[in-house]
C-alpha cells in the first residue's frame, strides 16, 4: 500500500489567546478571552483551550463568558503583536521544513519531496516542527499538524485533534476515518452551503464522499463543487491562481464616532489608509465604494467607476461626493474598498481626459512624502484633514482572513 503524503498542513491552536498568554506568562493556565477592542460591550474574537471547552467562542459577550468560564480574564487583541509572533512561527518552521503558503495570520501549509512524503518521515517532520514552535517561539504556542495527498486533506487531518495533534489521512481510510464529522466540519462548506447539500439529500459526510462530480458541481452552481470533492478522495487538483482585485478596510464605530459627522471622518481615514496601501503594493484604483450599516442591519451604499488612480486627494473628494448620497441613521459600521485594481505601469492614459490627472501627477511626491514621514516618526504624525473624534486602535491595521497586516500597516 502506498503510505505518501504531499502536503503537511499546521495550525496554531487558540492563536489570539496563546499570544496573550506567551506575552503575559501569569495567564498561563488561565482561561482567556481576547476581545476585538478594549471596551465594555465588546466580544471574544477568540479563546483559549479551556475556556473554549466551557463554550466561549467566537462573538461571546464578556457577560455571557464570565457566565459560561468563571474567572475567564479578557485582553484586546494586540494586532501587531500577533503579527511578530506570525513571523517568529514561520522561521522556527521553516528551521524544518520551507513554508509553501500562508493561508491565514495561523494556518500554513508545507510541500513534501523525495523521502519527506513517506508517512514516517512525514510524521516525524511534523514532530518536529511542533517542537521547533515550543522551542524556539514559546511553550503557548502550540500547533496541530495535518498530513495529507492534498491541501485540504491535510487541513481537515490537523482539525482532527486540537490542541496538538498530528494526523494522516489517505484515500484508503476514506470515509469512515471523516465520518464522524458534521459537513460544516469540513473547511470551505459554510453553514449555507450545508443547508442546500441537505436539501439536495446529502446529509453526511459519507453521502458527500459517494457523490457524483458532476453532481456536486450542480448544487455548487459551480466546478468549486467537483474540485472541493475531487480533492475530498485525495486526487490531485489544480486550483486557478487568485488574482488580486480590491483593498478594503471597514470598522465598527465606537460610542464616540456614531455620529454622522464621526462615521464620515472614520471613512476618511479609512479610506486614506486603503491609498497609502495602493501606493505602497504599485496598485491604482479604479473604483471606490463606501457603505455604512445601520443598528437595525440596514445598509446603503455608494459606489462608481473612477479614473486609475492611488492619489489619496482625489479619492477623498469622491468618498466626499458619495457620502452625500447616504442614509445616514442609527450608525453601526462604515466600509470602504478601492476595486479595479491595477498594477502600477499598466495604465494607458487617455488623450481626451480632463485636465485631472495632470495635478494628480503633481500630488504623487506629495502623497508618498506623507507615508515616508509617518513611517519614520509615527502614525498620524502628517494626517489628510481632521481625525475621528474617538481614535481606534488599528484603523486599517487589523488581521483579517487572508490578510496578514505588515509593519508598515501600524504606521500608515
Amino acid at each position: 500500500m502506498d503510505l505518501h503524503v504531499s502536503t503537511l498542513f499546521f495550525d496554531m491552536n487558540s492563536f489570539y489567546a496563546s499570544v496573550a498568554q506567551a506575552e503575559e506568562p501569569a495567564l498561563m493556565g488561565r482561561p482567556v478571552g481576547v476581545l476585538t477592542t478594549d471596551a465594555p460591550n465588546a466580544g471574544c474574537i477568540a479563546a483559549s483551550i479551556d475556556a473554549k471547552r466551557l463554550g466561549v467562542g467566537m462573538g461571546t459577550r464578556q457577560d455571557e463568558a464570565r457566565r459560561l468560564c468563571p474567572g475567564i480574564v479578557f485582553r484586546p487583541v494586540r494586532h501587531d503583536v500577533c503579527v511578530r509572533y506570525h513571523h517568529a512561527i514561520l522561521a522556527a518552521v521553516e528551521t524544518v521544513v520551507p513554508v509553501h503558503r500562508i493561508w491565514s495570520i495561523d494556518e500554513c501549509s508545507c510541500l513534501l519531496t523525495g523521502s519527506e512524503q513517506r508517512l514516517d518521515r512525514a510524521l516525524a517532520i511534523g514532530r518536529a516542527l511542533q517542537q521547533a514552535v515550543l522551542d524556539r517561539v514559546h511553550p503557548a504556542l502550540r500547533c496541530s499538524v495535518g498530513l495529507g495527498p492534498t491541501r485540504l486533506l491535510a487541513k481537515v487531518a490537523a482539525g482532527l485533534e486540537k490542541p496538538g495533534g498530528l494526523h494522516w489521512l489517505l484515500p484508503h481510510v476514506l470515509p469512515d476515518r471523516i465520518a464522524h464529522l458534521a459537513l460544516d466540519d469540513l473547511p470551505g462548506i459554510s453553514r449555507r452551503m450545508k443547508l442546500r447539500l441537505e436539501a439536495a439529500g446529502i446529509p453526511d459526510v459519507r453521502a458527500l464522499f459517494a457523490l457524483d462530480p458532476k453532481r456536486a458541481r450542480a448544487i455548487w452552481h459551480s466546478v468549486t463543487g467537483e474540485r472541493f470533492l475531487r480533492e475530498l478522495r485525495g486526487e490531485t487538483v489544480i486550483w486557478p491562481e487568485t488574482r488580486r482585485g480590491m483593498i478594503g478596510h471597514g470598522q465598527v464605530l465606537t460610542a464616540g464616532n456614531k455620529t454622522p459627522e464621526g462615521a464620515r471622518l472614520v471613512a476618511r481615514r479609512l479610506l486614506v489608509k486603503a491609498a497609502a496601501r495602493l501606493r505602497r503594493e504599485g496598485f491604482l484604483a479604479r473604483s471606490l465604494h463606501v457603505s455604512v450599516r445601520s443598528e437595525d442591519g440596514a445598509s446603503s451604499a455608494q459606489e462608481g467607476q473612477i479614473r486609475a488612480t492611488q492619489d489619496t486627494f482625489f479619492l477623498l473628494q469622491t468618498l466626499d461626493r458619495y457620502w452625500s448620497g447616504l442614509r445616514l441613521r442609527r450608525l453601526r459600521a462604515v466600509n470602504v474598498m478601492l476595486g479595479g485594481l491595477i498594477a502600477e505601469g499598466q495604465v494607458t492614459d487617455d488623450l481626451f481626459e480632463s485636465p485631472g490627472p495632470a495635478a494628480e501627477a503633481g500630488r504623487a511626491g506629495l502623497c508618498r512624502a506623507i507615508d515616508a514621514l509617518n513611517q519614520r516618526f509615527g502614525q498620524d504624525t502628517v494626517h489628510f484633514g481632521s481625525l475621528p473624534p474617538h481614535r481606534v486602535p488599528y484603523t486599517g491595521a487589523k488581521i483579517a482572513f487572508g490578510r496578514i497586516p505588515v509593519a508598515e500597516d501600524f504606521l500608515e
